[in-house]
């Protein structure tokens, strides 16, 4: 099974509307039994859901985010995924840090895609905010799909 992380912050805004945009992706092209897809945060507590603007954006496009529980990035739950996917270089530079030996496994999300810069973190914004966020975000998994099975193989 391959095995894909994605991380941000708090694992209440990005990494969960990627974790779905990212399954969603992966139905459509009939591939979802094959895939381990979860999110996690840097500086995630257990237990918190997606905001209420991350559930209502993904809502809007026939996905679910009710039932989602934030989860810390740990060593324990780095180690178990072949690509681990980071919305900011601050997240890649604290993971790389503390776990070396996975350091080939952790690129930001627009590395994929060969662009600089940081996912901006859409939190405490409007509806919209989240909605271009995520329509950012599908763009961004659906170019970088490919690199993403070229690194797992």
């Amino acid at each position: 099974m391959l095995a894909i992380l994605f991380v941000c912050s708090a694992n209440q805004c990005r990494s969960p509307m990627a974790e779905v945009l990212f399954e969603a992706l992966l139905e459509a092209r009939g591939e979802r039994e094959e895939w381990r897809v979860e999110s996690a945060g840097v500086w995630a507590y257990g237990g918190a859901s997606a905001t209420t603007n991350a559930q209502l954006a993904m809502q809007a496009r026939g996905l679910d985010l009710s039932g989602h529980a934030s989860q810390p990035a740990e060593r324990t739950l780095l180690k178990q995924f072949d690509v681990i996917v980071v919305m900011e270089g601050e997240h890649k530079s604290v993971l790389q840090s503390a776990n070396p030996d996975l350091a080939d496994r952790i690129f930001t999300i627009r590395e994929l895609v060969g662009q600089p810069g940081d996912f901006n973190d859409p939190v405490g914004g409007s509806l919209e905010v989240y909605e271009a966020a995520a329509s950012e975000l599908d763009n961004l998994l659906d170019n970088s799909f490919s690199k993403v099975e070229e690194l797992i193989e």
